[in-house]
């Protein structure tokens, strides 16, 4: 394969990338003409929302450039980082995740062929897994365990074990899943750091590690599964798209921590890049104006700042490209009846709040104390021993 071809694929699976460890292992793969296999891990616990389209997209370039790649649905780490699922859910939410993940891929337009999708229970607790997970924890420190996991795990003052564990299965995953390079977040540079120190202990080899900045969501801050006017859903309808990111939180003119710009960076243009248009276009009709036709974020940031771009032009037009990448994944959802099962097993809704009955009291004004009491005997009694309100 030729040199050209080589460097054009190293592009690729580094653009739009914070920061690349032992990049010369595959670059070394890529020269001999072969496929680095990548992987890519999320515990499956919160339900995805758009935020995960920032490592999606960079998955869907991945493939693009010939490299095989697994997805670890890690079900026992989502257990294992304080219990943040209990575990009946989380084997529910990791078959949510691997319908979702594979519908955001075709969505892009990349063929999925060379992607695998591993359940990490499926191997995790075997003999030789288990035995390797002793090993290393007779070796690793308490300190060490710990600073691994300090962005990726819970903290708390009193955390139970399975904390300390989360790093070592994490790191013994790139060997049992045989993989030349993990892909993941820069809150995991810690972790990633740490395989590279912890795997030879065990008679391993080092991998590469290719890091994602970490991209500001709708309003500023992180795009969390828990605040939900601070995402947007992968099943939202598009009229809740386009409410949700006219609230987004987006200067005029300032261009740093503006979740919106860097959706455009990391999501929308490397998407309109793989389905072929490249272009991130923005209507000006009502201005009775030319639309402005972007193929590259600098251009955008200039205009913005410079406020030929404003808020009230950008979000129209991220809530159009945006809804044109979920319209697929929401047809993709109505027509499994097996995948809505799934959703509902996976994030039942939360039990409805009885409506208590305040008790105003049977004091009625001019009611004798004979009177109260004899109304109070008449409430029924529960096995408990107490009354209804």
């Amino acid at each position: 394969m030729a040199a050209a071809d080589s460097n054009q694929r190293l592009a690729l699976i580094k653009e739009n990338l914070a920061e690349v460890l032992n990049e010369e292992i595959i670059q070394k793969i890529l020269d001999e003409g072969k496929h680095p296999k990548i992987y890519w891990g999320t515990a499956t616990t919160g339900r995805p929302h758009c935020g995960y389209f920032v490592p999606a997209i960079k998955i869907a370039q991945f493939l693009a450039a010939g490299c095989d790649v697994t997805i670890l649905l890690a079900d026992i780490h989502g257990f294992l980082d304080n219990l943040k699922a209990p575990l009946e859910l989380v084997m529910h939410r990791a078959e949510f995740y691997r319908h979702i993940i594979t519908a955001m891929l075709q969505a892009v337009g990349v063929s999925t062929e060379k992607l695998r999708v591993v359940l990490g229970s499926s191997y995790q607790k075997s003999p030789e897994y288990v035995m390797d997970v002793y090993k290393m924890a007779s070796l690793i420190s308490e300190h060490d365990a710990k600073k691994a996991g300090a962005e990726v795990v819970k903290q708390t003052d009193n955390a139970p074990l399975s904390g300390l564990l989360y790093p070592i299965l994490q790191v013994l995953d790139e060997q049992y899943l045989d993989c030349d390079a993990q892909f993941g977040g820069m809150d995991q540079r810690k972790l990633f750091t740490a395989a590279k120190e912890w795997l030879p202990k065990l008679g391993y080899r080092e991998r590469a590690h290719l890091l994602n900045p970490m991209v500001p969501g709708l309003h500023g801050g992180k795009m969390s599964s828990s605040d939900p006017d601070s995402k947007i859903d992968l099943l939202d309808p598009p009229e809740t798209v386009a409410k949700k990111i006219k609230k987004a939180v987006a200067a005029p003119q300032v261009v740093e921590e503006n979740g919106l710009l860097a959706f455009i960076e990391f999501v929308l243009l490397p998407a309109a890049r793989l389905r072929g248009s490249g272009e991130f276009r923005v209507d000006r009709e009502r201005d009775g104006l030319e639309p402005l036709v972007y193929t590259d974020i600098e251009k955008i940031r200039e205009d913005y700042k410079s406020d030929v771009l404003t808020p009230q032009l950008l979000k129209p037009a991220v809530a159009r490209d945006l809804n044109a990448l979920l319209a697929p994944i929401q047809e993709a959802f109505q027509a499994n009846k097996e995948w809505q099962e799934i959703a509902e097993k996976a994030y039942p809704p939360p039990p409805k709040k009885e409506k208590k009955v305040k008790n105003k009291g049977t004091r009625y004004p001019g009611a004798s104390k004979e009177q109260a009491d004899g109304a109070d005997k008449e409430l029924p009694i529960r096995p408990n021993g107490e009354t209804p309100n």
